[in-house]
């Protein structure tokens, strides 16, 4: 009986993989959302330091390693809230330093209402349209290397303006991104809903700061 169904409609199993997929991603995505907001705010109460680059770093690929390592057990879901959760303490002293600006507060809250509304823009229009946008995978990669390279000139060299242009380019990227993980969730491209969640949470956690300092630019403030 399930036999014949499957022949009669091969694409069944499919979508039924592809919606428990999507159905994971955002269920992992949200706990990791709120786990990354619990460490923030606890790096906010404890007014702990920023670990500085080459700690964030190594934390930050170290995780990322490990949980793609354990992509496929239950470890690797514990990776994942432990790279969020790492990522979340990065970003309290981010925050801290910002609300100790004067408009501090609305900086933030534009930043974090625009990453929202960027995020569910962008994923509901990859919904509801089921658009392929695998096209854009190469210049994704090529384009977040340049950036990342660009962000780190910088930071050591302390230039400003470049480091706007880098935030700017992010803002596109990690856009990009999202487009591109939730097309490749729906087409089969991504079945692992651990390296999608990690996948998202990296574009909305990229474009959060990024539009944190294209606010504070903007504002005068930064």
């Amino acid at each position: 009986m399930n036999t014949a169904n499957t022949i009669r409609n091969p694409g069944a199993i499919t979508s039924r993989e592809t919606n428990k997929v999507l159905r994971n991603t955002y269920t992992l995505l949200s706990m990791t959302l709120m786990f990354s907001a619990l460490t923030a705010g606890g790096a906010m109460a404890l007014n702990l330091p920023h670990p500085g680059l080459l700690l964030t770093l190594a934390g930050y690929f170290g995780l990322l390693f490990m949980t793609s390592k354990y992509r496929d057990s239950g470890l690797g879901i514990a990776f994942v809230f432990a790279l969020t959760g790492f990522m979340g303490y990065t970003l309290g002293p981010i925050l801290n330093a910002y609300m100790a600006l004067t408009n501090g507060g609305q900086i933030v809250m534009t930043a974090m209402g625009g990453t929202g509304a960027i995020f569910l823009g962008l994923s509901g229009y990859a919904l509801t349209t089921r658009k392929d946008f695998s096209f854009m995978g190469g210049f994704l990669i090529t384009g977040i290397v340049v950036a990342f390279i660009a962000g780190l000139g910088a930071m050591i060299f302390d230039i400003p303006g470049l480091s706007l242009a880098v935030s700017s380019m992010f803002v596109l990227l990690m856009s990009g991104l999202i487009l591109y993980e939730t097309s490749n969730i729906i087409h089969g491209g991504e079945t692992n809903y651990i390296m999608a969640t990690v996948t998202l949470y990296v574009s909305i956690f990229n474009l959060f700061t990024s539009l944190l300092h294209l606010s504070g630019a903007m504002s005068g403030d930064d």
